[in-house]
This record gives C-alpha cells, sequence and structure tokens, in this order.
C-alpha cells in the first residue's frame, strides 16, 4: 500500500472525485489549486485533496473511496496520512459534508466532532438536489480534529 501525491492530470480521477462532490465545477473550483494524494493498493483505491483554509486550518475538500474498496479502512488510512503529514504547520483539520447518516458517524470515528454550519449551502451551491440515503442534503456541516 502506498499513498502518493498527485501533482499533475489530477483530473485522471474524475470519476472517484465526483463519488464525494457530484459536481464537476465546484470541484474544479479548488482541485488545480490544492494538494491531491492517492492510496493505491494494487491499484487506487482512494483519494483525498487538502487545502490550506488559513489560520492554522487545513480542511479536506474532497475525499472518496471506490464503491467495492468501502468499509476497508481506506478513508480512515488516508485521514491518518493527513494528520501525520500536517500536524506540525496547521491546528486543526477540517471538513465541510452533507447532514448524512453515512458521511456523519464517519468523520466522528475518525475523531472529528461538530463544529459550525453554513446554511442551505448545497441549496444555494448546487444545480440539482443531492441526496445521501434518501435525505437531501441542504446545510453544510463542518467537523473539526486538533491536530
Amino acid at each position: 500500500m502506498k499513498i502518493k501525491e498527485i501533482k499533475k492530470n489530477k483530473k485522471q480521477f474524475l470519476s472517484l472525485l465526483l463519488l464525494a462532490d457530484e459536481q464537476e465545477d465546484m470541484i474544479d473550483q479548488y482541485l488545480e489549486r490544492e494538494t491531491m494524494y492517492v492510496l493505491d493498493d494494487d491499484g487506487i483505491q482512494c483519494e483525498c485533496v487538502v487545502t490550506d483554509e488559513g489560520h492554522e486550518i487545513l480542511e479536506i475538500k474532497n475525499i472518496a473511496t471506490q464503491p467495492e474498496a468501502q468499509g476497508k479502512g481506506y478513508g480512515r488510512i488516508l485521514i491518518e496520512f493527513i494528520v501525520e503529514k500536517y500536524k506540525e504547520k496547521y491546528s486543526v483539520l477540517q471538513v465541510g459534508t452533507g447532514d448524512s447518516p453515512l458521511t456523519i458517524p464517519f468523520y466522528e470515528k475518525c475523531g472529528f466532532i461538530r463544529s459550525h454550519s453554513i446554511q442551505n449551502f448545497f441549496i444555494d451551491h448546487y444545480d440539482h438536489p443531492i441526496y445521501e440515503q434518501g435525505i437531501q442534503l441542504i446545510d453544510m456541516i463542518y467537523l473539526q480534529r486538533k491536530l
């Protein structure tokens, strides 16, 4: 298993990126200016894009695991890699996500706690309704983990 930084041709992983953020123009807003990592375990299993938000905050903008590889710990491994790599430079790792019964518990198991929210984020910024497990995502929920 290897984790490597992707510096060029990040769009080659678009199908994986779209699992976490299903509108390509939203991905385009951060993809080329930020840092991307992929976890390779006999093929790319997981990816993560992080951004410097200032004030010693590092944000996970996108993290996704191949559907057939979900539940095998790849997402958690990639988050722990990010924590170890950046703990000397940042004091907080944060992530924004929909209020979903799939994602919130995952982040909480990875040591994140709820911080704040942005009301109507998914309604205001996406050109179509987004549903996860039959629930429409409306507010962006931010979770943070101290580094």
